[in-house]
């Protein structure tokens, strides 16, 4: 029986996928502090701007989380007066969430966050956009367990 060959963890995509997950996390981190926004709240508002109104569990589906992982989020920007949450009159079992003005008008302010991962990473738009689609296709090819 031979004994597996070990990669070290540089050689990991995982592993540099997850310290690029990291490294772009603290770039964001003051500038989300300054609008008063977790990433995970800033992702919810990103999924409302592509299409507002939306119930909990397809905001969940669209970040591939769990609804009650939603949930919270959702409470704390409405508490904040970034959204609105309405129970659905037809079915009581979905809420529907909406942008108020301000949770709009923060979409502006979020600009900064692009501007400083092309900045910090010295790649132009062209690469971030080949990089990305190039990641999503790993991404659905590993969730759907089949090669890209």
């Amino acid at each position: 029986m031979t004994t597996p060959q070990l990669v070290p963890l540089d050689g990991q995509l995982c592993f540099s996928l997850y310290g690029a997950t990291l490294a772009i996390g603290r770039a964001y981190k003051p500038m989300l502090d300054d609008l008063g926004l977790t990433y995970p709240q800033y992702l919810v508002l990103s999924a409302l701007w592509e299409a507002d109104g939306q119930t909990i569990g397809a905001i969940a589906e669209r970040l591939s989380l769990e609804p009650s992982t939603i949930t919270p989020l959702v409470k704390r920007l409405e508490q904040a007066g970034f959204l609105t949450r309405q129970r659905n009159p037809d079915d009581e079992r979905q809420v529907q969430v909406r942008l108020t003005d301000k949770g709009r008008d923060i979409r502006v302010d979020t600009a900064c966050l692009t501007d400083t991962l092309l900045r910090r990473s010295g790649l132009t738009v062209a690469q971030i956009m080949a990089l990305n689609d190039q990641v999503q296709a790993l991404r659905d090819a590993v969730a759907a367990g089949e090669p890209a």
